[in-house]
């Protein structure tokens, strides 16, 4: 018998916990021409996406939009980015993901951002799931949830916006 999904978060909430995140955002780097928001292929991209249209309404910071692109399966593998390196040298950047679960995804994208000098680097998700098996956290995070291992969040952000635990 297959599981029934639960809600987590709505349209509504999310829509909310998007403008909280971009505003936290903006006061920690406040004092910056302009960011970087490299979002995880798919899903982190979409929600970086929301962001950089939140960011644009909220502060006259000059918003740039990367697509990282790791292999979940092999994080081994080549990570590569929609951006060359000297865009962001000595650059401040957001790296965001939906669901931050054991931490892989993330710290081998941050591991591609390293091989050039960075001003900032920070991390945003909208789920964290507190499963870490890297030493990574979110700087800026939606919500935090206490879930099995068993279980997955699946997050949508499509034209209708939803986070479910399946």
């Amino acid at each position: 018998m297959k599981k029934e999904a639960t809600l987590i978060l709505n349209h509504t909430q999310i829509e909310h916990k998007i403008r909280r995140i971009a505003f936290q955002i903006y006061e920690n780097n406040i004092d910056e021409d302009e960011i970087f928001l490299a979002g995880i292929a798919n899903s982190g991209y979409l929600f970086a996406q929301k962001l950089k249209d939140c960011l644009e309404d909220i502060s006259p910071i000059k918003i740039n939009l990367c697509e990282v692109r790791v292999n979940k399966k092999e994080p081994l593998n080549k990570v590569t980015t929609s951006l060359s390196e000297d865009l962001y040298t000595n650059k401040s950047i957001v790296m965001v993901d939906d669901v931050l679960n054991s931490g892989a995804t993330l710290i081998y994208g941050i591991k591609y951002f390293l091989n050039v000098p960075l001003k900032k680097l920070q991390t945003a998700v909208l789920v964290d799931r507190s499963h870490k098996r890297f030493p990574i956290k979110a700087d800026f995070k939606g919500i935090s949830l206490s879930t099995s291992l068993s279980e997955n969040v699946k997050v949508s952000l499509g034209k209708e916006y939803k986070a479910e635990l399946l």
